[in-house]
């Protein structure tokens, strides 16, 4: 398996990246749960076709289930909003610092799947009881179109873009903070920048910079993938989840280079688990058992080119993918520190810097 550390699973309780890693946008809208219906998932995990792929393959493995998909910060306000009514039976996708914050607040139930033996627990819940599980591991990184950009020329790390005057207007700069993946790059820059008398524990500096990083970049151009701006050589540089990059490298034909900060590059572990409330929580206990398994993580694996959890499924998953991963340190980042002020960091950025 690839590096871990206990730093970077507190990593994946950003209050806010893969990304997670989808695309921030809803695949459905949340239905009324009754007694006897379907299974309601909630994610954040969503996109690039994964909602159809799941819905197919659970009822081909004898579950009714209804995706409804949004950013991570949007699914895990909708879970604690309806806390007193829920709607959904199970959630993932989600990294662990929002599965924290659902928990703090009851919303899950501890439960231990029937593969739990196959993962690292280090990458999930910490806690003596514990109701959230790891499935995908996914690198935060910024990709670069290596047809137009030559490695000597790209960037050596995030802070370089808003501060080299080469780099204006020739990355995207995201215009929604709601997802995962947005909110883990901004970790991974902002706790560089740690002062206790600075405004929400951020020096002046590193505001400086994220005033900087969005007004030098290429707004987001909504329902445009960054890699279409690729193609059209609108922009050379953006975020993207490890699982990716295959993909849209393919759909696109475009080569991508991948820049390695010294410090590293922030993780997240996509997590499962149970909406405390489901009115079938023995049928969703199934699901989990189920989409957890090496095997199904095995054909997720296959068909989004991502890393997962279960020791089983990383044995079947594609050396080159499991090398990849291994070649991208971590970034060690307080996380504790994140999840104190990513909320206050978000309001001063949309209020502030956002075009």
């Amino acid at each position: 398996m690839f590096k871990k550390s206990i730093a970077v699973t507190a990593a994946l309780a950003l209050t806010v990246s893969l990304s997670a890693c989808s695309k921030e946008e809803t695949t459905d809208t949340a239905p009324q749960q009754e007694a006897g219906g379907k299974l309601i998932v909630y994610t954040n995990s969503n996109g690039e076709g994964r909602a159809d792929w799941l819905t197919q393959k659970a009822k081909a493995a004898g579950f009714d289930i209804q995706i409804v998909g949004q950013g991570g910060s949007d699914t895990t306000n909708k879970l604690l909003a309806e806390k007193g009514n829920p709607v959904a039976d199970v959630v993932f996708g989600l990294n662990h610092m929002y599965f924290e914050q659902l928990e703090a607040e009851d919303v899950l139930v501890d439960y231990t799947p029937k593969w739990s033996g196959q993962v690292d627990e280090k990458l999930g819940d910490n806690d003596q009881g514990k109701s959230y599980w790891p499935v995908v591991q996914q690198g935060i990184v910024l990709a670069y179109n290596a047809d137009k950009l030559p490695e000597n020329e790209a960037p050596k790390d995030w802070i370089d873009l808003g501060k080299d005057a080469k780099f204006d207007g020739r990355y995207q700069s995201e215009t929604g903070l709601g997802g995962a993946t947005t909110a883990l790059v901004l970790a991974g820059i902002l706790t560089r920048y740690k002062d206790d008398k600075g405004e929400h524990g951020v020096s002046e500096e590193g505001w400086k910079q994220i005033e900087n990083f969005f007004a030098k970049g290429s707004p987001a151009v909504k329902g445009k993938d960054l890699y279409a701006r690729f193609a059209a050589d609108e922009v050379a540089m953006g975020q993207m989840f490890t699982s990716g990059i295959p993909k849209f490298e393919k759909q696109y034909n475009v080569k991508t280079g991948v820049v390695k900060p010294q410090v590293g590059v922030p993780y997240a572990v996509e997590q499962v688990a149970l909406v405390k409330g489901t009115k079938h929580e023995e049928q969703a206990k199934k699901f989990v058992d189920w989409f957890g398994s090496a095997e199904l993580q095995s054909e997720w694996t296959k068909e989004f080119n991502s890393m997962p959890a279960n020791q089983g499924a990383i044995e079947k998953t594609d050396p080159k993918i499991v090398e990849f991963h291994e070649s991208l340190e971590q970034q060690d980042i307080d996380w504790d520190f994140v999840r104190a002020n990513m909320s206050k960091w978000i309001e001063k950025i949309e209020l502030e810097y956002l075009r």
